[in-house]
């Protein structure tokens, strides 16, 4: 099959590229590379050494024989996203190439329509290639489990039945979202919802929660391959802030009272759910939605998992509570299913099972690389 991987430089992008084409499909790449112009702009890095795309993609040639196509620019100029589709031709397009980070979103006006110009429009322009030009292929859509935010009630997978006044009907779950970027994702799902529903186009929308770990099977091929291990305060996750900071001998920060819980998975069950939603893909007309995790953690757990196995190599690690940056619930009901992937056989990995090899060795293989000054909050919601 040939698939389209836009945004295919980045983080969950690279990996997925990489894996897709070592399982026989042919694979592009279509990246504009602005984020590592906004890593230059806010004079951060990952912490993990990252070469050019160009050095990627040849040394995946030179280890495997498999070339990746590759086309640079913005999905946002319609005139170039058409030309490189009708190159590549594609059957499928995995779409990550929107800005992905809530604090970035949230630094000023001027980040905040940043972030909803370029994610928006962009998807936009991509729906509509379809329809003009592909309207088989299958759009597989990264969306958040962001957007559902944390209601009282359990979450579901994209949709909800509800009975009101006697009548009952099946209708998108309701959004919630927690920031301007969170609130781009919910912009998309509904104008892929109607394209599914108004043109008929198949598109698969995966609510992924938190992403954690550096290592695939072919990241960890060379270290030219490696994958992005991003700590900082507007990129960084906090798991993987934790981890830096075990590494380098700082407090683990815990926003707040370290309550907020959100779903979590590994980035190898990341491209595999991309690999089966690939291969089972949605009908004509159908606006499918999964929940894209495998296990809930709060952040203070999260913490206390990242103390333990910390010390058992042999660090000393303390954890503090900080005041809390965001605007957010601390403290609430979160139970979101995720059936349908596992029902197509996801066989998911478990964050006890790797932390070490996926996180804590990389975090202190490369804790020379760390900028002390990006591990603490710099943006906030108000």
């Amino acid at each position: 099959m040939k698939v389209l991987v836009i945004g295919g430089d980045g983080y969950c992008g690279w990996a997925t590229a990489l894996h897709l084409a070592n399982r026989g499909h042919q694979v592009g790449i279509l990246d504009s590379l602005v984020r590592r112009h906004w890593d230059n702009e806010l004079q951060i890095s990952t912490l993990t050494p990252i070469a050019s795309i160009q050095q990627r993609i040849q040394r995946w040639k030179d280890l495997t024989g498999k070339a990746i196509d590759l086309f640079i620019g913005d999905i946002c100029n319609y005139d170039f996203l058409l030309k490189s589709l009708l190159t590549f031709q594609p059957d499928a397009i995995v779409h990550f190439g929107e800005q992905r980070s809530a604090p970035f979103s949230m630094i000023d006006r001027e980040h905040a329509v940043l972030t909803q110009s370029n994610n928006v429009i962009g998807n936009l322009n991509i729906l509509y290639a379809i329809k003009e030009n592909f309207p088989d292929c299958h759009l597989v859509k990264l969306g958040t489990m962001g957007e559902y935010g944390t209601p009282n009630i359990d979450i579901e997978e994209g949709y909800i039945t509800i009975e009101h006044n006697g009548r009952k009907d099946t209708l998108p779950y309701p959004k919630q979202p927690g920031s301007f970027y969170h609130l781009s994702k919910v912009h998309d799902s509904h104008n892929i919802h109607f394209a599914c529903r108004v043109w008929g186009l198949r598109a698969t929308d995966l609510n992924q929660g938190v992403v954690y770990g550096v290592l695939t099977d072919e990241t960890g091929m060379d270290e030219l391959l490696i994958n992005r291990l991003d700590y900082d305060g507007v990129y960084g996750t906090a798991l993987n802030r934790f981890c830096i900071q075990a590494a380098v001998g700082h407090p683990l920060t815990v926003y707040g009272s370290g309550g907020q819980t959100r779903a979590f998975l590994d980035i190898r069950d990341t491209v595999r759910c991309v690999e089966l939603a690939i291969e089972k893909p949605a009908d004509p007309g159908e606006f499918r939605v999964f929940n894209q995790f495998t296990e809930m953690f709060n952040v203070g757990d999260l913490a206390k998992q990242v103390q333990k196995a910390s010390e058992s190599m042999g660090l000393k690690v303390e954890i503090q509570h900080i005041e809390n940056p965001r605007v957010e619930k601390e403290e609430h009901y979160f139970n979101a299913k995720n059936t349908n992937l596992l029902d197509l056989g996801l066989q998911p990995h478990l964050l006890s099972d790797s932390l070490l090899d996926s996180l804590l060795n990389f975090a202190t293989k490369y804790k020379h690389r760390a900028d002390l000054n990006e591990i603490m909050p710099r943006v906030k919601w108000k």
